[in-house]
């Protein structure tokens, strides 16, 4: 008897099935009455069900010599090299130590840099052509749509993707879903190269973002349709009642991943909100005017979440102080500004004001063309700055282009800079990359060469323009 009840007890279930009182008659009471554990802390639901499946293309050990290198965080050697193997940068400096064999790069008279991040895009959602079966970024149906995800609207055939690597020598970029409500959904971080699924361009481990949207857009969406939000007061009222919401949601679900029990509903949207009360998923804000950024940043804090950056931030300049001090980036354009009253008071000094206060700061592009010059874009905010009296390093501004929206991605330990360890996604300037007449003259993404200018065969072609010549098919 007692060996059928020790072979029982090696069973499954055994801890709970064959726990016994002091008499060994039957089920302790302590146990018995102990509430049943929940699944853990983010463990009640799944948070990743779409992963990434990314895998780098091969690339070859490379050393570029004698060239002029930006290193992305301010950095500049001049006549340096620089090295990287199995899709890593290995080292920087003067001069490093290459093992024999290694495929070797005069960079002569080129500028060498880490590969530009773009924050801001909606490449894939809006693709080219423009058309509009192809408009797929905003879900403009209702004021608040935090249920959508961007990346079930990429279209990796988007012609665009290369025009930006081999134009622009962009090698990250979010995409977002579009500004028409108040939460357009959940944008997604891909890397710029050539795949047959979104989850194949997935960057592998990056936060989601949510996109937030203030201002003009929502009021007149909402507005036109005669529903709340018609004003910026209505913008503020929609998003703290769903904030509330998203509290309430986030404080059921932790008491079932503590405690146990039946679980809570689940809410797509809320997901997502409550995604970034935890912090997992970054606030991507685009608002225009410093004072509605402001009352966005008293929202955040009276619901206890963080803004990650303030996107087409044309006011940026005269809250910079403010900004520093929360800890909160902000992307903006060089000059493109009074396309609508909340963008009239942009200023060509505005990057140079906020690096000035000691603010993250970036371009963006929010552009399919835009986002092709965003080199030359920070050469016409830095030379603005210049003449207002902020001289600002060549070296330093390139963090506007790479590092600066790597932290507001929360990638910047990964891509961002051309620092050992760090992935290998780099561009070969064929000049001085502040210049209008430069362009990328060969572009590595994970250490593999994806465009180069000396080799046909390199240049992007999506399927969609294969058989087309005058799309962009060359052959």
């Amino acid at each position: 008897m007692r060996a059928t009840h020790l072979f029982a007890c090696a069973g499954a279930l055994a801890l709970a099935a064959c726990a016994t009182g002091p008499s060994g008659a039957g089920p302790a009471k302590s146990a018995a009455a102990a509430p049943a554990k929940g699944p853990g802390p983010g463990k009640g639901y799944a948070h990743d069900p779409y992963p990434s499946t990314y895998r780098p293309y091969p690339g070859v050990p490379t050393l570029v010599t004698n060239v002029t290198i930006f290193d992305g965080e301010g950095g500049r050697i001049d006549s340096g090299e620089a090295l990287f193997a199995d899709g890593k940068i290995v080292a920087v400096g003067p001069h490093v130590e290459a093992p024999a064999g290694v495929t070797r790069i005069d960079g002569t008279g080129k500028y060498l840099t880490p590969g530009i991040v773009d924050i801001h895009s909606h490449l894939g959602d809006y693709p080219s052509p423009g058309i509009a079966a192809l408009s797929d970024g905003n879900e403009a149906t209702a004021p608040t749509t935090p249920d959508v995800w961007a990346e079930h609207s990429v279209w990796p055939q988007d012609p665009g993707f290369g025009r930006a690597l081999m134009n622009g020598g962009v090698t990250t970029l979010q995409i977002l879903p579009g500004s028409a409500n108040l939460m357009g959904g959940r944008s997604v971080v891909v890397k710029n190269v050539y795949a047959r699924t979104a989850q194949a361009m997935k960057f592998p481990g990056a936060p989601y973002g949510l996109k937030m949207a203030c201002g003009e857009n929502p009021k007149r969406v909402y507005g036109s349709k005669g529903r709340e939000p018609s004003t910026r007061m209505g913008n503020i009222a929609v998003d703290r009642q769903t904030w509330a919401k998203a509290v309430e949601y986030k404080r059921k679900w932790d008491k079932y991943e503590r405690d146990g029990g039946e679980p809570p509903a689940r809410d797509i949207g809320m997901d997502t909100l409550a995604g970034v009360l935890a912090g997992e998923i970054l606030v991507q804000n685009h608002c225009y005017r410093a004072d509605e950024m402001a009352n966005v940043l008293d929202m955040a804090h009276e619901f206890g979440y963080h803004v990650s950056a303030f996107h087409h931030a044309v006011e940026a300049y005269k809250i910079a102080d403010y900004l520093k001090r929360e800890n909160v980036c902000a992307a903006v354009w060089a000059d493109w500004y009074g396309f609508k009253m909340e963008s009239y008071d942009g200023i060509p000094e505005n990057l140079a004001i906020l690096q000035q206060a000691g603010a993250c700061a970036m371009i963006h592009s929010d552009d399919q063309n835009g986002i092709q010059r965003l080199n030359q874009e920070v050469a016409k905010a830095l030379a603005a700055g210049r003449r207002a009296g902020i001289a600002i390093p060549d070296a330093v501004a390139w963090e506007w282009l790479s590092y600066n929206p790597a932290r507001a991605l929360g990638i910047a330990d990964r891509t961002g800079s051309l620092k050992p360890g760090k992935m290998a996604d780099l561009v070969l300037w064929n000049g001085h990359p502040f210049s209008v007449y430069t362009r990328p003259d060969k572009v590595w993404v994970d250490g593999a060469l994806l465009y180069d200018s000396a080799d046909p065969k390199r240049r992007p072609v999506s399927d969609f323009e294969l058989g087309q010549p005058g799309a962009g098919d060359v052959k």
